[in-house]
């Protein structure tokens, strides 16, 4: 391609907030439930790239013809890949189509078509229009997808803080995640986190690391996922376990993990814990397994899996950089890689929410 913007580029981001901001100007957005996506074209040349900077244009070859036919000559675009089943978002149906069967894939798009929803525009004809300020990028976008048709959309935007706690309530059934704020004069800044998302509730994209075997079902089924995520210095620390597990998929989960348990101690970032009793090797960085007050008698021991599998969980709050309680299990994110699972994607409480529970504590 020869475009002002060539790939691979990677998404701009957002960090997470507790509350759709009242000072500054934003334009809001609905968050989508989807995959992220850049598009480039050029000419005839499509490419559809995930956010982990890989081509998914055989998995979704159904959106080829009608980029080519509806975008400009030459663009770059930004936007959220997404399946609508029965009046709200499918992620579920979403993660089908990463499949190794052409076959397969080429069933499930006529049968669950995808569509892509735009946010921002990167370029357009001979113009890098990273450095214009979000409004302008968002009135060209506006401009040349005003006669868009499925299944191509633009996202939905208002500068009405109203508006957009009206879409915060009324858009989770439909499977939305919540709400994002652009700063209008804002550029677009790949991979920083210069937006903001508001969600529903709290949830982390963890790197799975290793596991432990249920009860007295060794062998034959998971009893949980040990969890890490990646600090300032590009080490991964050991935030906690998640777990909630039915029967059955205890026992799926054994041959589903098998793969990654090859070779897995080889060069795995917690390999010098493996065996080890302490509570951590230097004192700085928590051991999967190690012994506290509360864990005395039970078996902590654990298995060890090349840590290149992305989960998404649910949990309730971090205390002391780990969760306070056991996480729970969404579902995995093969679009992401590994290093992004940061402490920096968390939602953090600001000290001046607890001193407004406690006035007087010191």
């Amino acid at each position: 391609m020869n475009l002002p913007v060539n790939p691979p580029i990677l998404p701009m981001l957002a960090k997470r907030v507790a509350e759709v901001p009242t000072a500054g100007d934003w334009i809001f957005e609905p968050k989508w439930d989807g995959f992220r996506t850049l598009i480039f074209k050029d000419g005839d040349e499509i490419l559809i790239q995930s956010r982990d900077e890989k081509s998914l244009n055989r998995y979704f070859p159904e959106l080829l013809d009608p980029l080519r036919a509806q975008l400009p000559t030459h663009c770059v675009l930004d936007g959220e890949l997404v399946i609508a089943h029965r009046g709200h978002l499918d992620f579920d149906a979403l993660q089908l189509r990463i499949h190794p069967a052409a076959s397969r894939v080429k069933l499930l798009a006529s049968q669950t078509p995808a569509s892509v929803v735009f946010f921002d525009l990167l370029c357009e004809g001979k113009r890098d229009l990273r450095g214009e300020p979000f409004e302008k990028r968002r009135a060209h976008l506006e401009s040349f997808l005003a006669s868009a048709t499925v299944p191509i959309h633009i996202t939905p935007a208002t500068r009405d803080r109203k508006v957009a706690l009206d879409w915060f309530r009324r858009f989770e059934g439909a499977g939305l995640d919540g709400v994002v704020a652009k700063p209008t004069a804002g550029t677009y800044e790949p991979d920083k986190r210069v937006m903001l998302k508001i969600k529903h509730e709290r949830d982390c994209d963890c790197v799975v690391a290793g596991f432990r075997w249920y009860k007295a079902s060794k062998g034959s089924a998971i009893g949980s996922l040990l969890l890490g995520l990646y600090d300032d210095q590009q080490i991964l620390q050991h935030v906690g376990v998640c777990a909630s597990f039915t029967t059955e998929k205890r026992r799926k989960l054994v041959e589903f993990l098998e793969p990654w348990r090859r070779n897995a101690l080889d060069h795995h970032p917690w390999k010098n814990w493996a065996g080890s009793d302490s509570q951590s090797i230097d004192g700085e960085h928590r051991m999967p397994g190690g012994q506290s007050r509360w864990s005395q008698g039970k078996d902590l021991s654990w298995e060890p899996l090349r840590p290149e599998l992305v989960v998404e969980v649910a949990y309730e709050h971090m205390q002391s950089g780990r969760f306070r309680h056991m996480a729970h299990f969404r579902r995995w994110r093969n679009d992401k890689k590994p290093t992004d699972c940061t402490y920096a994607q968390l939602e953090v409480v600001p000290p001046e929410e607890l001193s407004a529970i406690f006035p007087h504590n010191r």
